[in-house]
């Protein structure tokens, strides 16, 4: 185990106490808790973009765009995708603040991979986001194959004053699954990435991984033992997606060709149950899956597009099956 910060000890060594009124009557335990532990208030993340490729879109060592990938590389306000990083830090930050009313922001370097971009005009964007007196820290969307040192040092330089978070698009473990979605990357590679993390950039970076559910091979025995691998890493939030179809994606044209089926709330539902059951309890949950809110772009399946309706739908399955985070460890 790597060197852990009183933070993180507290995450290894608590004896796993699961009280659920701690989580606000979920069955999971909230991202949202751990942020209002730590910062003393509600706090509200505001997605930025800054990239402007990957690896994959730009066949970098002979690869290809992932096959659930929309062109906008997954960002949240693709209206103002491109505008000056100033503008989009007020713009979206007033979003949220009319939405979710909120007084303290975590800036997210959300879209395409943040670190397949040059090193100083990361720096520069740490910079302006914390330049405002109302941003607690950094954000910062990766791939676990675009770690250099140099990122990895900044990482450690800006953690020593402020909050910084790493957020690793993993989605599978199973090269099997790793293949058929065109990740460039295996799962083993995945693991290594996650602990270079904790070695290299220091046990101040906050680590967490997206994981995505609803591929075609996938099955009850593989989600169970995605949960005990995440236990065994030194991660502290996970953030689950369910695989759908976006339009102008490759996976769009596996969909039109009948070769994809998308999962079922059900299903999802049920493995979303399994895996919270298997998972530890001190790990945070930032949701439990992706509802689209570009209707324009969603293909399928319907349930996607009905946030609160789906998002009660799977409590109500979860919560049928006597699932709770940690229940089976």
């Amino acid at each position: 185990m790597p060197h852990l910060d009183t933070h993180e000890l507290k995450l290894f060594l608590e004896p796993m106490i699961i009280d659920r009124a701690l989580w606000g009557g979920k069955p999971y335990h909230p991202i949202s808790l751990d942020y209002k532990s730590r910062f003393g208030a509600k706090v509200v993340k505001v997605p930025v973009s800054i990239a402007e490729s990957c690896p994959n879109r730009d066949g970098f060592k002979g690869m290809k765009t992932c096959i659930f990938c929309d062109e906008h590389g997954s960002f949240a306000y693709a209206d103002s995708q491109g505008d000056e990083l100033k503008s989009q830090i007020e713009l979206h930050r007033s979003k949220v603040t009319e939405r979710f009313n909120a007084a303290k922001f975590l800036i997210y370097f959300q879209a395409y991979t943040t670190t397949f971009t040059a090193l100083t005009k990361l720096k520069n964007g740490f910079d302006l986001a914390l330049s405002y007196p109302d941003t607690v820290g950094v954000i910062v969307g990766t791939r676990p194959d675009c770690l250099s040192e140099a990122v990895l040092r900044t990482w450690k330089e800006y953690s020593e004053k402020t909050f910084v978070g790493v957020e690793i698009g993993v989605q599978s473990f199973d090269d099997d699954q790793l293949t058929w979605m065109r990740r460039g990357h295996t799962g083993s590679q995945a693991i290594r990435g996650i602990e270079r993390i904790a070695k290299e950039a220091g046990p101040k970076v906050d680590v967490g991984i997206h994981l995505m559910f609803g591929w075609p091979t996938e099955n009850d025995k593989q989600i169970i033992e995605t949960a005990k691998l995440c236990n065994s890493l030194p991660i502290t939030n996970v953030k689950l997606h369910n695989l759908h179809v976006l339009a102008k994606t490759p996976l769009a044209d596996l969909y039109h060709a009948g070769e994809f089926e998308p999962i079922d709330l059900d299903t999802y539902a049920h493995r979303v149950a399994l895996f919270l059951d298997h998972l530890d309890p001190r790990i945070a949950i930032h949701r439990l899956a992706a509802l689209s809110n570009r209707w324009d772009e969603l293909i399928a399946p319907e349930w996607v597009r009905h946030k609160m309706r789906s998002f009660q739908g799977m409590i109500d399955r979860i919560e049928s099956e006597g699932s709770f985070q940690g229940r089976l460890l």
